[in-house]
């Protein structure tokens, strides 16, 4: 890491942005989301940071250490808007990149989404038109607005468990498993709202505040957010407060055929095990920016 008494890390370029962290509020903490919109329950408000360009260093950082890294990897897909395309190769294409980053025995696809930092075409805020309930899945979101992590560590080893079993019957059980995200900017570079990763280790195992998952057809107003639900059964993602001892990096200029894979969850604690992330609006380019667009693909990768 070191060299020549130099810490490596001190040499990247930074630039400084507002990330939203948790503020205080109400005790229930919820995301709505459904086509075309997210809406939090929770208070968010800008913090300054400093965020580290990894670009130049990029080979320096590991998945055990920091939680994440930048990856080499081509893609076969023409148009990422095409959604039978994407869904006929790319969660195969991703399960291989997983796999063989990770040293994983198999790794379990668990669905895609577009998001981008532009304006959201009209037809992709309303209803399918189908009657058919709305799935958070294959679709187009805007960017990530608030510090989070889209696991919450209490849930995670039952879930672990139910999506092995579904796909290994019978196997022999797993020793370790990790949760991750494949992120591909598709977009030209430089964009103008890229997404930015904590590094593992300047987060405490203490840190999060659940938030509660809960994808519906109506986004609900008012006090009806608040009202009584079964907040245990579903799925949540972890929150943060501000800690100035966060230590954030992003990769300027991400093309098409490179992917940052960072962890949501690692059974495994004795190495950095999660990574919060958030959008950022980076004004280090302001004349060549452009609107970022992007596909997000989740895993679990299981050791046996």
């Amino acid at each position: 890491m070191a060299g020549n008494g130099v810490d490596i890390e001190e040499t990247a370029r930074t630039t400084q942005a507002n990330l939203n962290y948790l503020l205080p509020g109400p005790d229930i903490n919820r995301r709505f989301v459904s086509a075309g919109v997210e809406v939090n329950t929770g208070r968010y408000g800008p913090y300054p940071m400093t965020i580290r360009d990894g670009r130049t260093i990029k080979e320096h950082f590991r998945f055990d250490r920091h939680g994440f890294q930048l990856l080499d990897a081509p893609t076969a897909i023409t148009d990422f808007h095409d959604k039978v395309e994407v869904e006929a190769k790319y969660q195969d294409e991703v399960r291989d990149y997983v796999k063989q980053a990770l040293g994983a025995d198999f790794v379990v696809a668990q669905g895609w989404m577009l998001r981008t930092s532009g304006a959201i075409p009209k037809k992709e805020k309303g209803p399918d038109g189908d009657g058919k309930p709305y799935r958070h899945y294959g679709g187009l979101q805007p960017a990530a607005g608030e510090v989070h992590i889209d696991t919450e560590p209490g849930r995670q080893q039952a879930y672990a468990q139910r999506m092995y079993d579904k796909a290994r019957p019978g196997g022999p059980g797993f020793k370790r498993f990790i949760m991750t995200s494949f992120w591909r900017a598709f977009s030209p570079p430089p964009q103008d709202c890229p997404l930015a990763v904590c590094d593992a280790g300047s987060v405490r195992d203490d840190e999060g505040t659940p938030n509660v998952l809960w994808v519906v057809d109506k986004i609900p107003e008012g006090e009806a957010m608040f009202a009584p639900m079964d907040d245990d059964a579903q799925l949540a993602a972890a929150i943060f407060r501000h800690n100035p001892d966060h230590r954030w990096w992003y990769f300027s200029g991400m093309a098409r055929d490179e992917a940052l894979l960072f962890k949501f969850h690692d059974s495994d604690r004795s190495v950095g095990w999660r990574v919060p992330h958030t959008a950022f609006w980076d004004e280090s380019f302001p004349d060549e920016a452009k609107i970022r667009e992007s596909i997000e693909c989740r895993t679990i990768a299981f050791f046996e």
